[in-house]
This record gives structure tokens, sequence and C-alpha cells, in this order.
């Protein structure tokens, strides 16, 4: 009997298996080149490293929420921090909530990875144009140097805010608004030549595309919001979270609730999904290895796990990396 392949069946099994468990809420994961990864655990504040062998150690202590993590330019890692949320046992599942009393505020955090400063937090941006940031998301460098974000805003018990797409540089020195309002914005990546910007909504399910115009600039040539086309919008009650682009342009995005990743293609059909191995509705984030390994890294949130995987295709070398 011959095994199907994943690389060319859509129905093939993919298997998963984990590295790390006990996690707070893991996210924001990064393979690193030691073969590590960095990810954040939102319900415990902190920036984190998995060792190849699922020993786990503190990097940085952020506080709030961390969540969307990436490398930029300077070796150091830059982190969205939601300013955290209340929190729900169901069932054994941990959920995140509303906005929690102790809620401070949104914020862009760059942490010092290696060196005598190793550890060392710096707050980069709390606002943009007078307004405070609410709850950065996800986060990805482009090739210039400058990153994409998300701010999904936060949740109280009778409203909610308005969410957008920002783009910053790390130096702190410029922040812009680039797109307003979306309704949740939660994964931000782009194709593999940078040509196109992708966010997905949480609460509604779409992932939207902008031709990119320039860094921090986008193309308004569609009826979305912010001149947007409609990529994908998932079908009944799914909703998305963070989300990776693959060496072919495939936007692999994490889907709440049905606790997969899916596997978009570029012209907007969705090719696959792909489960954890024990259902959770908090699926939340999957990460590649790089260009030319099929190696990827997926949190299951809910559960507190980190699962490594071989993915149906090659992964991509994102911007910068450590």
């Amino acid at each position: 009997m011959v095994s199907a392949d994943p690389t060319t069946d859509p129905t093939a099994e993919i298997r998963m298996r984990p590295v790390a468990s006990g996690l707070q809420f893991p996210e924001g994961p990064i393979a690193l080149r030691d073969g590590s990864v960095l990810l954040v655990e939102i319900q415990r504040g902190t920036l984190s490293r998995v060792a190849p062998d699922g020993t786990v150690s503190v990097v940085a202590d952020l506080g709030g929420g961390p969540n969307g993590a990436a490398i930029g330019p300077d070796g150091a890692a830059y982190v969205c921090n939601n300013g955290g949320f209340e929190w729900h046992d169901r069932n054994g599942i941990t959920a995140p909530g509303h906005q929690p009393a102790d809620y401070a505020g949104g914020r862009i955090q760059r942490v010092v990875l290696d060196g005598p400063d190793a550890g060392t937090v710096t707050d980069l941006y709390t606002e943009c144009d007078g307004r405070p940031l609410r709850g950065p998301n996800d986060i990805v460098f482009d090739a210039e140097g400058g990153f994409w974000f998300t701010d999904l805003g936060k949740s109280r018990h009778r409203d909610s805010d308005t969410g957008a797409l920002y783009y910053a540089q790390p130096d702190g020195s410029s922040i812009t608004e680039v797109v307003h309002p979306l309704v949740q914005p939660n994964g931000v990546g782009l194709s593999p030549d940078g040509s196109r910007v992708y966010v997905a909504e949480t609460g509604p399910g779409r992932v939207w595309c902008w031709d990119v115009d320039g860094p921090g600039r986008v193309r308004r040539a569609e009826g979305g919001p912010g001149g947007a086309r409609l990529l994908h919008g998932f079908a009944g009650y799914q909703m998305l979270d963070s989300l990776a682009v693959d060496g072919d342009g495939n936007v692999c995005v994490a889907t709440l609730l049905t606790g997969a990743v899916s596997m978009i293609a570029p012209d907007g059909t969705l090719l696959r999904q792909v489960p954890v191995p024990e259902p959770d509705p908090f699926v939340t984030n999957i990460c590649f290895a790089g260009a030319g390994s099929r190696t990827a890294f997926v949190t299951s949130s809910g559960r507190g796990v980190l699962y490594t995987l071989e993915w149906p295709t090659a992964g991509l070398d994102l911007a910068f990396s450590a």
C-alpha cells in the first residue's frame, strides 16, 4: 500500500508531533536558525524560547498580553502587545476574554536577544497620531526593514474597538495608520515577492489583500475596506487568527473554532485545512523553518502545546532571522 503524499494530495493526512506542552497560551512562533522556536506566552506575559528538546526558558518578561512577534533588521525581536485579557477555563481549554481590569494600553515592544543587554525590553510605540494603540496583534517585516502590524482592538462587555493596519519603522521614528476601519484585524503577512499584504479579520472570517505600492503604501482598487480585495471568505462560523505565507505564496491562516490551519492559494482557493491532533478551538498561528524546508510549527494555544509537522509545501525565508 502506498501512502498518500500530502504535497500533492489535499486529502492526505498530515501528522503533527508535540514539541512542548504546558505553555500559557502560546502565540507568535518564530523558527530560529539553531532549531529552537521563539514564541510568546500571552497569559504568562513573556517572550519564551522552546529548545528542540522541548525545554522552555523565558527570554523576557513583557507584561500585558504579548501576541505576534518577528525578528527585525537589527536582530532584535519586535512584539505586538495587546495589553492582556481576562482569562477563562472552559473544560480544560484556556480561553481569552474581554479587556482586563489592569489593562494599560497596547504597544509595540523591542526585545534584545543577544549580548550583555539580552532581555532588555523597550516600548517602541504606544500611539499613532495621538490615538492610543489598543490591541496590537500580528507583525511582519518587509525587505526594506519596516514592519506592518495589525491592531485588533479590545472588547468590553458592551462595546469593542475598531481595528486598523499600520506600518512603522523599527527605530521608533515613524508610525502610519494605513487602513482604518477593519473588523478585528488579526493575522498579517506578505507575499513572497512583497507585492501583496494580507490581513485576516477574526470575527468575519475574511482574508483581505492589497497590492503594495511601496513601504507602508497600498493601492486602493477594490470595494473592500480601505480598497481591499477579498482573497477568501470562510463558510459557516469560522473565525481567523494569525497567518504566515509559505514558499508557494499560499496564505496559511490559523482558523479558530475549527481548530486547524487553513491553506489558501494566491487566487483565493481554499486548498485544505490541517487540524491539530487534540481538538482545540484556539489554534492561533503557524511559522515555517524557511525556504527549502517543509518543517512548520503550530501553536495550539487553548491546550498550551507547540506542534511541529511537515507542511505540504516548502516554507519561506522571512526578511530577517536570528
